[in-house]
């Protein structure tokens, strides 16, 4: 990732304008029969928190610059239209594999940095640490749903044998 990349991060108004957009569209959808529904329906609160954390975290200047580019592949497959659990095709449910790699990826800063770097930019209503406990006790049911041979499943398989 370099400086330019940085630079082109939503302003901070299109952050909030994206961050309320997806929680009112969010909040509709869990109050769905098909939001009450699904089982992973409590995890689908975070997408819009772990979003937020991440475009913090990778402009926040304490963060080192490998750290940034792992930060800003995790946000380019948030928001690329093709990926494991294609949203468009999965609706909400298309985001759990965006979770299980935020989580990861902000776990790995945590352990790198330190919680402090990324808890200061935290908006969600639980404690981060907290999230990241819940979403880590379903990570394997969601990396289970998606396809065996695909490189982010065949990698958090192996970084959570290898904890």
């Amino acid at each position: 990732m370099n400086l330019n990349t940085v630079e082109k991060v939503p302003n901070e108004q299109e952050q909030q304008d994206f961050y309320q957009k997806l929680r009112a569209k969010l909040v509709a959808y869990l109050e769905s029969k098909k939001g009450k529904s699904n089982k992973f329906t409590p995890y689908l609160m975070f997408v819009p928190d772990l979003f937020h954390l991440l475009i913090k975290t990778v402009t926040d200047t304490g963060v080192d610059k490998k750290s940034r580019a792992l930060i800003g592949a995790s946000l380019a497959y948030f928001v690329l239209p093709l990926d494991l659990m294609p949203e468009g095709l999965l609706g909400f449910g298309g985001y759990l594999d965006d979770i299980v790699l935020a989580t990861f990826v902000v776990n790995t800063i945590i352990n790198k940095l330190g919680p402090d770097v990324v808890e200061k930019h935290w908006t969600g209503d639980d404690k981060l640490l907290h999230v990241l406990q819940k979403v880590a006790e379903v990570s394997d049911e969601v990396i289970s749903k998606i396809p065996v041979k695909s490189p982010i499943a065949q990698f958090v398989k192996q970084e959570s044998k290898d904890k």
